[in-house]
């Protein structure tokens, strides 16, 4: 039988060792910590019985991924939530601007900038399950669907700033200000666009949900599905060297390049250690839980119905401080981000105190106190949210790293999303996943969110590497068919079954 040893147990590395183990590999994980998750873990930060997401919150991709359709984490678990409103910004005064699942009731909200809108969002979002497929791997493929992927690319190629042209209204470009800037980088560069396009796409097509009962059981429902597979984890197991290991056949690293050259350098050809070593971290989140009675009375009173609120202000504003970040400057008004996770999944408070997850961005190993940057925009647009603070628990860029290694300073995203990375990877070419020579007795593979298609709790960076290294290392198509027959008893119907959260048709499009 072949064996596989994975290192790291978030989403990539246990979708990996599930796609091996459903093939007939045997697998085990090790994980350094006491338990899985990486950056899914959820844990009770502030007050007894509050759960709060420790890094991941809500989840775009969890329903639109391959993976997600493979296996069936439902049967092991798995239960996803909804808000009534995806995201917001609001603005001073009141103002704000919202999405929806809705283009059309999204657009209605933005004036004069509602035909922009549908116009830019609408090819996108309705064919959005066949977009998913193609943007959710390697970017370099031969496209399945080459019409659809031509519709997401020729927005997504887009700096993000010439999209915000297209929209005369603070509101919509306010909005779109919000989800453009989770790709951590300045709005002028190409590709830019392409995480806000595809955020919001599949916002308004699967919505953003989040995991009940916190993020962690996303990767407590793939350890359980790992394990009726045959597959073994072993926590508390830290591997400062893979020839520690044995000589499994194929070795998945679910770590950031920096780490995968510290443990596997040994085993390595000089170029894959160039390549790894050329690898460059991106900005940082400094982090905040918050335990907050009654909520936020946010003065734009439909953020109170939103998973997540963007703030920053105004595009201008959000712009400028993405800006300064990116050159290692510590903006006076961050970009942040905030989770209202409670509003799809009550069971997270306790009575009427409700957990709060928030983060700003900032520089790079950024080693400052953010706490009071980040309460200063959430109190800029929820006048008196001070006063309902019961508890707050910061988390610095070096505390980030501590937990898990593969975010270097802080960088939540294993690695700067400039173009050159966006598209490469680590190891450029049509095989971004694997590390040592082809053709080689075995294999080691790179699994981490630094490889296509990057970050999120989707698991498809560890099923793509997990497919290329049974396609290698198997010699048969037969091995590489197996991994949907060995999820078919759970499988919910497959790869294409439909989803239950899809939006209809007629909510999308014009």
């Amino acid at each position: 039988m072949m064996t596989a040893a994975v290192i790291g147990s978030g989403p990539n590395g246990l979708a990996a060792a599930i796609t091996m183990a459903a093939a007939g590999v045997s697998v085990t994980v090790c994980e350094a910590a006491d338990r899985v998750g990486g950056g899914a873990r959820s844990a009770e930060l502030t007050l007894p019985g509050l759960i709060h997401d420790e890094c991941s919150s809500h989840h775009p991709f969890g329903l639109a991924a391959e993976f997600s359709r493979t296996f069936d984490l439902a049967a092991h678990g798995l239960e996803w939530g909804f808000t009534e409103v995806e995201f917001s910004h609001p603005l001073d005064g009141g103002r704000g601007a919202t999405a929806l699942r809705s283009v059309v009731e999204t657009s209605l909200g933005l004036g004069a900038d509602a035909d922009s809108y549908r116009r830019f969002f609408s090819p996108v979002a309705s064919r959005m399950p066949t977009v998913a497929d193609e943007f959710l791997q390697s970017l370099i493929h031969i496209p399945r669907h080459p019409v659809h992927l031509a519709t997401l690319g020729m927005r997504a190629a887009l700096p993000a700033a010439a999209v915000a042209r297209l929209f005369r209204t603070e509101e919509a470009k306010a909005l779109w200000a919000g989800v453009a800037a989770h790709t951590f980088g300045p709005f002028d560069l190409p590709l830019s666009a392409a995480i806000g396009t595809s955020l919001a796409s599949a916002a308004h097509y699967f919505g953003w949900p989040v995991a009940i009962g916190g993020s962690g059981t996303i990767t407590e429902a793939m350890a359980s599905l790992l394990r009726s597979l045959g597959g073994r984890i072993e926590t508390g197991r830290r591997i400062d060297d893979v020839r520690d290991l044995g000589t499994p056949d194929i070795l998945m690293l679910d770590t950031g390049p920096e780490e995968a050259n510290r443990i596997a350098g040994a085993c390595l050809t000089r170029a894959a250690r160039a390549g790894l070593g050329r690898w460059k971290s991106g900005p940082a989140a400094f982090k905040v839980a918050l335990a907050i009675e009654g909520g936020i009375p946010w003065t734009h009173e439909p953020s109170r119905l939103a998973g997540t609120v963007h703030l920053g202000g105004t595009y201008a504003e959000v712009a400028a401080a993405e800006k300064a970040v990116a050159r290692g400057r510590m903006p006076e008004r961050p970009y942040a981000l905030l989770a209202q996770q409670h509003l799809a999944d009550p069971g997270r408070g306790q009575g009427s105190v409700v957990p709060i997850d928030a983060y700003a961005h900032v520089p790079q190993g950024f080693d400052g106190d953010a706490t009071e940057a980040i309460l200063a925009q959430i109190e800029r647009f929820a006048p008196g949210t001070r006063d309902r603070i019961l508890a707050v628990t910061p988390r610095g860029t070096s505390e980030i790293e501590a937990l898990n290694a593969n975010f270097v300073g802080g960088d939540i995203l294993t690695g700067r999303k400039n173009p050159l990375q966006l598209v490469l990877g680590p190891s450029p070419g049509f095989d971004p996943y694997r590390l040592s020579p082809r053709g080689a007795d075995d294999g080691i593979y790179l699994c981490s969110a630094a490889v296509p298609p990057g970050p999120g709790a989707h698991g498809m960076c560890g099923f793509l590497a997990a497919q290329r290294a049974i396609a290698d290392l198997g010699g048969h198509a037969s091995l590489a068919d197996s991994v949907g027959a060995g999820a078919a008893a759970g499988a919910g119907g497959g790869a294409d079954a439909p989803t239950a959260s899809a939006a209809p048709l007629s909510q999308i499009t014009e």
